[in-house]
């Protein structure tokens, strides 16, 4: 049988941490660990994580204590890191979760059938879902529809082990399907996985997180032109131009500060013709 684990970062999670692990238990392949890391929280996080521990062996927590303040990459990977120091490699998949999500019943039992079946495949993920001021649940997902949103990664053991796990960095839950590729892994998606988020993203991040997206690019080796194309897109998807001026301002302040890259360089001359291929695939 697929053995697989779950390490859950939880920080001030009060409003929807029991939601998240309660369709967790209730999955029709259950996991054979949980790790919940509380991260910091100065809520009641901690004390609805203790109440499922105490019904479900096979969770666990930890508590870390970075900082409270809310910044991407970094600090839930720090927080995922900590989780995976009590984990053993005894697994099929391992999962990175967001404690603020509603799974269907069988999302691991088809993430395991892909893994099963699909052997070239090392990173697989549903869609998330929103929602609207209305109430109804919406397909939310601005990116393309080959990658798996940061809240639900699924990797085979074999494919985290060959990127080096996940990096502390805004920009993390891009470079580890780059880097998937680089090693000649597959990412699946699989639409029929409707996830639903219960906080839209990036509504607890701290203001000075504007700039990290530019200089997740510059740490990628993106070079300044992918860097300039890359910005200019997800300022129109967002339909706001500060997003652009902010990547790029954080692009050229990690230069200047000469920062150190997330990627060697020979994944670096990878990651820049990959994106050059899928900018002249979109220009045909």
């Amino acid at each position: 049988m697929t053995k697989y684990y779950v390490v859950i970062p939880a920080h001030n999670e009060e409003a929807f941490i029991k939601i998240t692990l309660d369709s967790l238990v209730k999955q029709t392949l259950m996991p054979g660990k949980v790790i919940v890391v509380n991260d910091n929280s100065t809520d009641n996080t901690e004390q609805y994580i203790d109440d499922y521990i105490a019904n479900y062996s096979f969770i666990k927590k930890v508590n870390a204590s970075s900082s409270t303040i809310h910044m991407p990459g970094s600090k839930v990977v720090n927080a995922f890191n900590k989780g995976l120091e009590l984990l053993d490699d005894e697994y099929d998949f391992i999962v990175k979760l967001d404690a603020d999500l509603i799974l269907p019943v069988n999302y691991f039992e088809t993430v395991a059938h892909i893994f099963k079946t699909n052997s070239s495949v090392g990173l697989a993920g549903g869609f998330v879902y929103e929602q609207d001021k209305a109430g109804e649940w919406k397909f939310n997902h601005p990116m393309n529809l080959d990658h798996v949103r940061g809240g639900f990664k699924a990797y085979t053991k074999e494919c985290f082990k060959a990127i080096g796990g996940l990096k502390s960095s805004m920009g993390w839950d891009t470079v580890d399907e780059l880097l998937c590729n680089y090693h000649g892994f597959k990412i699946f998606t699989d639409s029929s996985l409707k996830v639903k988020h219960l906080r839209p993203v990036g509504k607890s991040y701290n203001k000075k997180a504007k700039l990290l997206q530019g200089e997740a690019m510059y740490k990628m080796r993106y070079g300044f032109l992918i860097t300039c194309i890359a910005s200019a897109k997800m300022a129109i998807k967002q339909k706001k131009l500060k997003v652009f001026i902010h990547n790029m301002k954080g692009y050229l302040s990690a230069k200047k500060r000469n920062l150190p890259f997330i990627v060697t360089k020979e994944e670096g001359d990878f990651i820049k013709k990959y994106r050059y291929r899928g900018i002249i695939r979109k220009l045909r």
